[in-house]
């Protein structure tokens, strides 16, 4: 009833004022709209149809021949790679309250283990990396952390002020792990030797990457999660649509993973405490004795998603993880050109995850799928001219699957404007904008995808380009 009260009194003035059932209701109504509307304008919800298509009278296999016909299905029975994440990412973001309230810690930090906080970074951007530093800091200070310790790892001294909260460490450029690992991993792996590490088994590790921002519900997200310590390893939700925005177009396409964080991500770690589909490497949080168990140093083809490989092998060793409650803050690539090489870079990265024999294939079917999906993205979206140009029949049940698939996926780019941008900072006009923009911007999405997936699956597999996050201000707009 009180739901009901609230709609019945929404008013475009007390929309920022609706409480976090309310929200996650509208949400949920939003999302059946746009899905059953799709099948209904599908053909696929019509009882009778309209009309009978032409495709319905046609022997494919007499008019376009057996190769033909063959490949035109294959084509369409291709979508179906996306189908199991798809119903994650429906599931985490309808059955689980999208909307919640703000974190409340559940004990006193006081009690809380003591926490590392962990940035790595090249050293290329020093003042980037000092000012979030300071900011993190404050923030947890801000939240009521007490036991926490910052540590810069870095291929470059940064030269950070002394503190007694802040450690900066650097790796040294002749070090070499026992598998050869690389790059991030290679780092990471250095922290973990003896003469390094001055954590116990106990105690827990924040990882961020170099432009990440805590906030204060994160904090509490994470106090929660390590005093609760049920289980080894946690993540959490990361927006792109704070303070500034440098690039729209970016930002926008970026909601999409805000929405993968809010639902198939959340919902594996909730429900199954495992790492089915896909894992982040910022925002993890990792009980020391895991980590040094479990480790970074696998080689060269484990370096490139360092992240994913160490989530896999994980879950082969049999760690648990969950979700952490509350949001951190990072910014979409600024140009282009990062936005393409960041996608490339995770494409072949999973692949050489999903290829790697270091991990049982049992623990990664659900992983290769949705690895393979994305592989076969232009394949997928050539569907959409193939259909119109040589329609075939189908049944029922897979034209259904299809835009049910392809409505989700649509929806999710408006839902990681809802979760991403405040209306209380940009009023309600900007902010509907934004949702609209979020809508525009799928088309070019789908050509920047493209271009990633065809250079990450030819290209060449052990690179590791590194996304410019540094901030310069004559490039900012301002989302206010």
């Amino acid at each position: 009833m009180r739901i009901l009260r609230d709609l019945g009194s929404l008013t475009p003035n007390c929309i920022i004022n609706l409480n976090s059932r309310t929200k996650h209701t509208l949400h949920c109504l939003l999302f059946l709209t746009i899905v059953c509307s799709f099948q209904y304008y599908s053909y696929c919800l019509k009882v009778p149809p309209d009309e009978t298509p032409a495709s319905d009278n046609l022997d494919p296999w007499v008019y376009y021949g057996i190769v033909g016909a063959f490949i035109l299905y294959t084509l369409r029975l291709v979508t179906l790679l996306s189908l199991p994440q798809v119903i994650f990412n429906a599931i985490g973001l309808t059955f689980y309250n999208a909307f919640p309230d703000k974190v409340t810690l559940k004990g006193s930090p006081l009690l809380a283990p003591s926490v590392c906080i962990r940035v790595v970074t090249r050293g290329d951007f020093p003042e980037l990396v000092k000012n979030n530093v300071t900011k993190n800091m404050n923030k947890c200070l801000d939240a009521g952390l007490e036991n926490f310790f910052i540590e810069v790892v870095t291929d470059k001294p940064i030269g950070l002020e002394g503190h007694r909260r802040i450690r900066e460490i650097i790796v040294p450029p002749d070090y070499k792990t026992s598998t050869g690992a690389l790059f991030k991993a290679r780092a990471l792996q250095y922290c973990l030797g003896d003469d390094i590490n001055i954590w116990s088994d106990n105690d827990w590790i924040v990882h961020l990457d170099e432009e990440t921002l805590l906030t204060e519900n994160s904090v509490r997200g994470i106090l929660n999660f390590v005093t609760d310590g049920k289980h080894h390893i946690g993540q959490g939700l990361i927006t792109y649509a704070n303070e500034e925005v440098v690039n729209w177009a970016t930002t926008l396409a970026d909601s999409f993973r805000v929405a993968d964080d809010m639902g198939k991500l959340r919902f594996q770690f909730l429900m199954f405490h495992k790492p089915l589909f896909s894992f982040k490497g910022s925002y993890v949080v990792t009980q020391v004795k895991a980590e040094k168990d479990v480790s970074f140093d696998n080689g060269p083809d484990g370096s490139i998603a360092e992240d994913c490989f160490f989530a896999m092998k994980a879950y082969s060793m049999g760690y648990t993880f969950n979700f952490i409650e509350g949001d951190m803050w990072e910014k979409s690539p600024f140009t282009l050109m990062d936005f393409i090489q960041q996608r490339k870079r995770w494409l072949q990265g999973i692949l050489l995850v999903v290829h790697s024999k270091a991990i049982p294939i049992k623990y990664k079917l659900l992983l290769a799928c949705s690895c393979y999906s994305w592989v076969t993205l232009p394949l997928s979206v050539s569907n959409i001219i193939l259909a119109a140009c040589f329609p075939i029949p189908c049944p029922l049940i897979l034209d259904f699957i299809v835009v049910f698939i392809g409505s989700v996926n649509i929806y999710m780019f408006i839902f990681g404007v809802l979760k991403s941008f405040n209306v209380y900072r940009l009023g309600l006009c900007k902010f509907c904008l934004c949702v609209m923009g979020a809508v525009a911007v799928m088309p070019f999405n789908l050509i920047i995808e493209n271009i990633a997936v065809i250079w990450g699956y030819f290209g060449k597999k052990h690179k590791f380009y590194v996304v410019d996050k540094n901030v310069a201000r004559d490039n900012v707009i301002d989302i206010c």
